[in-house]
């Protein structure tokens, strides 16, 4: 059985997959360069068995830019950031984006400051070259507890700080629970993105995980303009049973229920997007690397 990514992070190890550095000419609408990157847990069993190796035939297929979801212990994948930063620049990839989770346990109330491995995380994160430190996951005692989500969106503000001195964005990717968890009478997703300081914090917005809880992507893009500078760019299938609590899972764009090309277009010309990280996570009996050569030519094909 395919292990998703919202199983994964639930279980603690612990954002499209495709990447691709689009020609300089080309432009989004707000005059931002467009690129397209590979999330590399579309690939993370080839990962985990030949980091360098998959790296490489990602970077033969035509990628340019990857982002991580392996951060443990100072490593990324098993190497350190000067390392890491080497294997990437030898095959001629850029890392501009990266998943690591944050809770609110990496903040220190009584020094009133970070704790030294939240500090490391951020210090790495700008020795590989990331722009955004994305944080993937919230809490599930968190999620419902409104004092303790007002302090952590004032975490998140503070780590935007803490990422601007090093010329870096911290970021927030959703999965499919902001949707389908209330604070109030406005989701939590909505309620994450109001007490976040746009100059700090950005949304990479998942469209395939908010899609299994009713999430729709145009209609946060319309409500939130410019809010979504990264996002991951998926399509979805329909099960006939569900697997994890979630009745849908990834297929190769184009293939399944998402209006990904219209998304697409509102993200270029309103959302404020400008990476776009296609991922895949499940693959219906294909090969994972195959999968993700397939998305990046749609996405050439696309325009992108």
């Amino acid at each position: 059985m395919q292990t998703t990514r919202r199983s994964f992070l639930k279980t603690g190890a612990l954002a499209v997959a495709g990447a691709a550095l689009l020609p300089d000419s080309l432009l989004a609408g707000t005059g931002r360069l467009q690129r397209v990157g590979v999330q590399l847990y579309s690939v993370r069993d080839a990962m985990k068995a030949d980091a360098k190796g998959t790296l490489t035939k990602i970077a033969d297929a035509g990628y340019f830019h990857v982002e991580h979801a392996n951060y443990i212990d100072r490593k990324f994948y098993g190497y350190t950031a000067k390392e890491f930063k080497k294997i990437l620049t030898d095959l001629s990839l850029k890392m501009p984006s990266g998943h690591t989770v944050m809770t609110a346990q990496h903040w220190d109330d009584a020094k009133k400051d970070f704790t030294d491995a939240w500090k490391y995380t951020i210090e790495d994160a700008a020795i590989i070259g990331q722009r955004y430190v994305i944080s993937p996951w919230l809490d599930e005692k968190v999620r419902t507890d409104t004092e303790a989500l007002k302090r952590f969106m004032e975490q998140f503000n503070k780590c935007g700080e803490l990422c601007k001195k090093s010329a870096m964005k911290f970021g927030y990717h959703n999965h499919n629970f902001e949707i389908s968890t209330k604070v109030g009478d406005i989701t939590l997703y909505d309620f994450i993105i109001q007490n976040t300081d746009a100059e700090l914090v950005t949304q990479q917005m998942d469209i395939g995980n908010m899609f299994s809880t009713g999430g729709k992507a145009l209609d946060f893009i319309n409500k939130y303009p410019g809010r979504f500078e990264s996002m991951h760019v998926k399509d979805e299938i329909k099960l006939p049973v569900a697997k994890d609590g979630d009745d849908t899972e990834s297929c190769i764009l184009g293939k399944g229920l998402l209006p990904v090309k219209d998304i697409l277009k509102a993200a270029s010309k309103k959302g404020g997007t400008s990476l776009f990280i296609v991922e895949q996570e499940s693959y219906q009996e294909q090969d994972p690397i195959d999968c993700v050569k397939i998305d990046l030519q749609i996405m050439k094909k696309w325009g992108y």
